[in-house]
């Protein structure tokens, strides 16, 4: 650090929040609702980061939306769950803050007004729900699909999905249930009709429906307008600055070409994402990732946490992140591979054409699978979904719809592989087990005998060798129509491989934080006046994943509990006395120091 000669500050508020995610939104409502001044500040020229990207799930158990339909999971359990799946890795002081205050969080951004309105549908289950305290009826809530017209200007503003979809196509989270049963049941083809009429609407009377993240984003950021809370974009944090004591007291923002210094009475909190595509950083903490395979917000490169380690912060689990494996397509556009891994007639082949994993499993589990599976010598990344063509006419695979060609359609229809998926080499197809070995590279004897044990198992239903099918969570996106709904053996050729990267939503290991969100030392000590949540912080689910929502659910629930730390020290609200409480008043009271950052 440099010190610099005290000088007055450009602005001053309560609360800087560095990020505009659901992290950063939630904490400067909270703010807003405390009576804090606060402002947000954005690097990238639209708002919403990696929320706005996601499936928009919030993973909260006995959240109001799930008491108002008489479902309220004991908190005891739910914190005994989460100290099982993060194995002591996370202490019980930020899982019981977690637990209890997250539902709190959703209570006060329900009575935030009429934007943040939140529904839970039931069934799709936690990650884990047969360990003690999860649940097969799950605890991820989510807001319902709205018309982006209501924002007016700022519907420009928005930071868009990487993949934009046919205008007036939006799936919300069950609808994309009954989607991929397009061939199973009338429920599937209804919502195909739905699709159609949404696409007539939207090109007839102009409907911008959007849901999932991008919903949950325009939400926040209504309400956020609805209370004036200034949202600087193009504005990226350069630095942050502490006082003699080490404390931070604001941060260096550059904004329309000037170097701002903005004062922080309260704190600084970073909700500024992780390092998803700083591939320097990531292979040095990770070597086994090859390639930027990652989902997350592109300008995610880690500003947040490196001005976190200049002020003397520690950082956790920084080889860690969401995984999600994928498909990479030649043009870089990144691909899931969700419900693929749990259809029937598949199943997923390591480079020495062996099976590795439950296929079906969650896809944090599956992601580490292939790292440790890559450390043994054997490759794992890329490995290969293997299907047939009876399947591939039956479910929806890699985005293709099991359905006779439509021309113009906005998705790859038909009975046959797209030849662009063959060109690619990222689908290869064969006519016997030997000639796709040899294609995928792996050795025939040993693809030929999965193939064949495979389907001995999945004659009788029993996968004796990974047990695919046990778990509610695996049958979520299988077959309904099969006793196991994972389960099914491959038929005649031809054969297809589908070549599967390490992809992720995202890095997940940060700044190590305390049940206050507060940033930590390597010592273990506060630094005063410094908060983190999201992916700027290490993870409350430590490597492990406990449903849908959870990194956007301790994301806006650290943010709550950020600022509501703050408004008890600061005297906003009522609240404990913190012993660490910077001991400034104003800019020139003490000596001021830049933090390098980036």
């Amino acid at each position: 650090m440099t010190s610099e000669a005290p000088e007055t500050f450009d602005e001053s508020v309560d609360v800087l929040v560095i990020g505009s995610g659901g992290g950063g939104m939630a904490a400067a409502l909270t703010a807003a609702d405390a009576g804090l001044e606060v402002l947000v500040v954005e690097k990238a020229d639209r708002y919403g980061g990696s929320t706005a990207l996601s499936g928009g799930g919030i993973w909260v158990p006995n959240a109001p939306a799930q008491r108002r339909d008489g479902y309220s999971p004991d908190p005891e359990e739910v914190v005994a769950y989460l100290r099982t799946i993060t194995e002591g890795l996370v202490t019980d002081a930020r899982l019981r803050a977690y637990v209890e205050q997250a539902p709190a969080m959703m209570e006060f951004l329900e009575k935030c007004g009429p934007w943040l309105e939140f529904v839970w549908k039931p069934g799709y289950a936690d990650y884990y729900p047969e360990l003690p305290g999860g649940s097969e009826q799950g605890s991820t809530i989510n807001v319902p699909p709205i018309d982006l017209r209501v924002l007016g200007d700022e519907e420009q503003n928005l930071l868009a999905p990487l993949a934009l979809a046919p205008k007036g196509i939006w799936l919300g989270p069950k609808d994309l249930r009954l989607f991929y049963q397009v061939r199973q049941n009338w429920r599937g083809k209804a919502v195909l009709l739905k699709l159609l009429w949404r696409m007539f609407r939207a090109r007839v009377f102009g409907d911008r429906i959007a849901a999932i993240g991008q919903s949950l984003v325009a939400r926040l950021r209504l309400a956020m307008r609805d209370r004036n809370i200034p949202l600087w974009l193009s504005s990226p944090m350069t630095s942050l600055i502490t006082a003699a004591d080490g404390s931070v007291i604001g941060a260096v923002i550059e904004r329309g070409g000037q170097r701002l210094r903005v004062e922080a009475r309260g704190g600084v909190i970073i909700a500024a994402g992780g390092f998803d595509h700083d591939m320097a950083w990531r292979k040095e903490h990770l070597p086994e990732i090859e390639d930027d395979w990652s989902f997350g917000n592109p300008l995610a490169v880690g500003d947040g946490i490196r001005a976190g380690q200049q002020v003397g912060a520690a950082t956790e689990l920084m080889d860690e992140s969401w995984w999600f494996p994928a498909i990479q397509w030649p043009d870089g556009r990144m691909q899931f591979m969700l419900n693929e891994r749990m259809m029937p007639s598949q199943f997923i082949v390591n480079g020495a054409g062996e099976r590795f994993i439950n296929e079906a499993a969650p896809y944090m589990d599956f992601g580490h699978a292939m790292i440790e599976g890559q450390r043994t010598g054997v490759p794992h990344i890329p490995c290969w979904l293997i299907t047939d063509a009876r399947s591939f006419h039956r479910y929806v695979v890699a985005g293709h719809l099991p359905l006779p060609k439509i021309p113009f359609a906005p998705v790859p229809t038909g009975r046959k592989i797209p030849q662009a998926w063959l060109d690619s080499g990222v689908v290869r197809a064969a006519n016997s087990w030997a000639e796709l070995a040899a294609q995928i590279d792996v050795p025939a004897d040993a693809l030929r005998a999965t193939a064949e044990r495979f389907n001995v198992l999945a004659r009788s239903g029993d996968d004796e060798d990974f047990h695919r099918g046990v778990s509610v969570y695996d049958n979520y996106y299988g077959d309904p129509t099969l006793d196991n709904p994972n389960l099914a053996p491959l038929g005649k050729p031809p054969y297809y491989a589908f070549r599967m990267v390490l992809g992720d939503l995202g890095t997940s290991g940060g700044l190590s934080t305390d049940e206050h969100a507060r940033v930590l030392r390597a010592d273990g000590g506060v630094i005063a006046g410094l908060y983190a949540v999201g992916n700027a912080s290490a993870p409350v689910m430590g490597r492990s994943y406990a449903g849908a929502g959870a990194t956007i659910g301790p994301a806006m629930t650290f943010g709550y509990i950020a600022v509501k730390h703050i408004a008890a020290r600061t005297g906003a609200t009522s609240g404990e006395d913190d012993s660490s409480r910077p001991e400034h008043a104003a800019a020139d009271d003490s000596t001021l120091t830049s933090s390098s950052g980036t």
